[in-house]
């Protein structure tokens, strides 16, 4: 009965905050957060889901505090990073958006690809077996090889940021990644998935650079150390999404299948690329090219 009544309360808070949610007070849109948190910490208690999905619903209650501590005029470190977390510029929150699916997709990777590889094309779940042993060193030697591959990408990218604009880059090696991810389902010899890790190394090198490229420009220069940090926040939430959302998927909608998880992370990275064209960038690296200093 509990379970009934937390669930509904989630609904009810859910529509609550879709319908109103745009021209609703900043108190009320506290509020509302906090209340969406409370509640699917309600909905996993009483549901008899699995429990590391109180992780997920933490998120939006501690991002209410959060707010919460900011709008009472606290003077300390938390409440002023809760201000400027909720004040980010819209550059900041657009990439944010690049960020959670482009680390989505990696810990996709990081999680489930020694479980995917050693089932898929070692033809082994017996982690005793000597096949489950070959088939993780292999994807050790995976992991090297794509970190070789970023290194070599890394070379190329701003000359293809010339080129291309940062945009464009990001875009473009982020479909990498995401091809090299989905390519793996299909490809049945362990030794051509180094052909996967090339895209993989491409996204990689891409991730760790263009967006902060293209986050510095658009900060206000007394802030900056502050939305640095504060950027770095979008690559701690996934991996929480990650590890408290993966197991259910793998078990609930996935079948068993830890192979079904990269090609979410591939589509991940997909659709990270895509958003990366949304991503509003000031002067000439909006275009098709950017200095050559940059």
């Amino acid at each position: 009965m509990r379970a009934v009544q937390a669930l509904g309360y989630l609904r009810a808070v859910m529509r609550s905050s879709v319908s109103s949610a745009p021209s609703a007070p900043a108190a009320l849109s506290r509020r509302r957060i906090l209340h969406l948190g409370a509640a699917g910490l309600l909905a996993v208690r009483y549901s008899g889901w699995d429990r590391l999905l109180y992780v997920l619903a933490a998120l939006p209650l501690g991002y209410g505090l959060l707010r919460l501590l900011a709008a009472r005029g606290g003077s300390g470190m938390l409440a002023a990073v809760a201000a400027d977390l909720h004040a980010m510029p819209k550059t900041m929150r657009r990439l944010a958006v690049v960020q959670f699916f482009s680390w989505f997709g990696l810990f996709c990777m990081w999680i489930y690809a020694t479980a995917a590889v050693t089932r898929v094309h070692y033809g082994t779940t017996d982690t005793a077996s000597a096949a489950w042993n070959d088939g993780a060193n292999w994807v050790g030697v995976l992991f090297a090889a794509y970190n070789g591959f970023a290194a070599l990408a890394a070379i190329a990218i701003p000359a293809m940021a010339r080129r291309l604009g940062l945009r464009g880059s990001h875009l473009l090696n982020l479909w990498l990644g995401g091809a090299g991810l989905l390519s793996m389902a299909f490809i049945r010899d362990p030794q051509w998935l180094l052909l996967s890790m090339v895209g993989v190394g491409f996204a990689w090198a891409s991730i760790l650079s263009l967006p902060y490229a293209m986050l510095s420009d658009s900060l206000p220069a007394a802030k900056m150390g502050v939305y640095m940090g504060i950027f770095n926040f979008f690559i701690v939430i996934p991996q929480l999404v990650a590890v408290s959302t993966l197991g259910v998927l793998l078990s609930r909608a996935f079948d068993g299948e830890p192979m079904r998880v990269l090609m979410l992370g591939g589509a991940c990275f997909i659709v990270a690329g895509a958003c990366a064209l949304w991503v509003t960038l000031p002067g000439p690296a909006a275009g098709g090219s950017v200095p050559e200093g940059e």
